[in-house]
């Protein structure tokens, strides 16, 4: 088992803004703060992605942390599901993806999101609101979201 689906199982995450992938491509994530989220006109604003991460070192160097699962929700196409909520001291958001089985596929960490407490989906487009009210969109049919 690698060490992603070992935290997991402990209800826990490398403690740093990334997309950590049981299958090793782990990603750095670049956001802002809540409001960061917060959509122009109406549009949910995507995250970046950024450079590969060593999941062992990001825990030895940063530690991990508590999450919440404060929702979940069926994908529409029977594939899986995604599930969001809170960790650590008010200010951590996170989101996972599962598979039909809900094995782990991957599960993403953003320190300072805020937690998530819905997703709404529209076809492949998964889009989460925090508990700001503010939108983060995700296409799920990305092959680092699948």
């Amino acid at each position: 088992m690698r060490i992603v689906e070992q935290l997991w199982g402990r209800g826990e995450v490398p403690y740093r803004d990334g997309l950590y992938r049981v299958d090793g491509g782990s990603r750095a994530l670049c956001g802002g703060g809540p409001g960061a989220y917060h959509p122009d006109a109406g549009q949910p604003v995507p995250f970046l992605v950024g450079e590969p991460l060593d999941v062992a070192q990001v825990v030895a160097e940063c530690g991990t942390c508590e999450v919440d699962v404060w929702f979940e929700s069926p994908l529409p196409d029977g594939s899986g599901w995604v599930l969001g909520g809170g960790g650590g001291m008010g200010n951590v958001g996170h989101l996972a993806r599962l598979g039909a089985d809900r094995s782990l596929r991957w599960v993403a960490l953003m320190e300072s999101s805020n937690p998530f407490l819905g997703v709404r989906h529209h076809g492949t487009l998964a889009v989460f609101t925090n508990d700001w009210q503010n939108l983060l969109s995700l296409d799920l049919d990305d092959p680092l979201l699948r």
